[in-house]
């Protein structure tokens, strides 16, 4: 029996529960997107990053897609790196994630095809309005890293191995500091529950644009570092891609799969995108869309630079 047969077929609208849900953990999102209750054959299994759920995008989006094809989505919440090793073991149809390198790694083993650039924002670094460790006038967000740690001020990490928990390690090791003892403390959950603790205790922490904006109200937590959004490093660039799962590999809904992402880099998708805010601030930038589109998106970078020589001899074979 096949993983959508044995699925079963009772599954809730991911739109018309999602603004239901309490966003706090993986646990309680996967339960009220689906996770328990299982899929059809005509439903679109999606394991996406926490960011993209928890501002509220996906339940837009889903809604669309699912009066536009009839059929509807099954959202996983996990967070990046969860959310390609569900691909992995043919639990996805689709993922939607942010941490290119992991993307590349998931297409070199063969688990991927097609991925196509979706949106981007960019990360912030915030912390208590007070910032104990001055770090709103560091240069750059290396430089405000180093302070957190020489300050032994309290940052919190998701530690959950997400696009934000890979990009902040990767940020630690270019300020070539090695995080830990009291003062740095991983949630090992979302981005939203991890940013309601970090106000809760007074604490630093590195945010996606898009969960900071939707939670602000809530954690009184302030943007000491903005990233190229906001005219900042371009180290905080956030960006966005859609991969799907290998049929050759898994047993998935390809062809549906196939529709959803052609939805999203169409020009209805990436319309909505543009128009999602919170209190009136644009929380994704679609790019999807383009005359002269990038070739890197499509392939893993290194490939696209030219260092794998690989990779290249195999392009040059297939190409005689």
């Amino acid at each position: 029996m096949d993983r959508r047969h044995f699925l079963g077929a009772a599954v809730g609208t991911t739109a018309a529960l999602g603004g239901c849900a309490r966003r706090d953990n993986a646990a309680d999102r996967a339960s009220v997107t689906g996770e328990e209750s299982g899929s059809d054959t005509g439903a679109l299994t999606l394991a996406t990053a926490t960011t993209a759920y928890d501002t509220g995008l996906l339940d837009v989006l889903h809604a669309a897609f699912e009066r536009r094809f009839g059929t509807r989505v099954r959202t996983l919440v996990k967070g990046t790196g969860a959310a390609l090793e569900t691909a992995r073991t043919g639990d996805a149809d689709v993922v939607l994630v942010h941490a290119r390198s992991a993307e590349d790694a998931f297409i070199r083993e063969g688990h991927g095809v097609n991925r196509r650039d979706l949106m981007y924002n960019d990360f912030l670094v915030v912390g208590p309005e007070d910032d104990p460790a001055g770090v709103a006038d560091a240069d750059g967000p290396l430089e405000a890293l180093r302070r957190i740690a020489d300050s032994e001020a309290l940052f919190l990490s998701r530690g959950d191995d997400s696009g934000t928990h890979q990009r902040e390690r990767q940020l630690w090791d270019a300020a070539a500091v090695e995080p830990g003892g009291s003062w740095y403390q991983a949630t090992g959950d979302g981005m939203a529950a991890t940013l309601r603790q970090a106000g809760q205790r007074g604490a630093y922490a590195l945010s996606d644009r898009g969960t900071y904006r939707v939670t602000a109200g809530e954690t009184g937590l302030v943007v000491h570092l903005a990233g190229p959004l906001s005219g900042g490093s371009e180290r905080l660039r956030n960006d966005y891609g859609v991969v799907l799962t290998n049929p050759a590999r898994h047993d998935v809904n390809y062809e549906l799969a196939t529709a959803y992402l052609g939805f999203l880099t169409g020009s209805e998708g990436q319309k909505l995108i543009q128009r999602h805010t919170a209190d009136d601030e644009r929380l994704f930038v679609p790019n999807a869309l383009s005359a002269t589109p990038r070739f890197e998106q499509y392939v893993p970078t290194r490939w696209a630079s030219g260092n794998d020589e690989d990779d290249v001899r195999e392009h040059e074979h297939a190409s005689r």
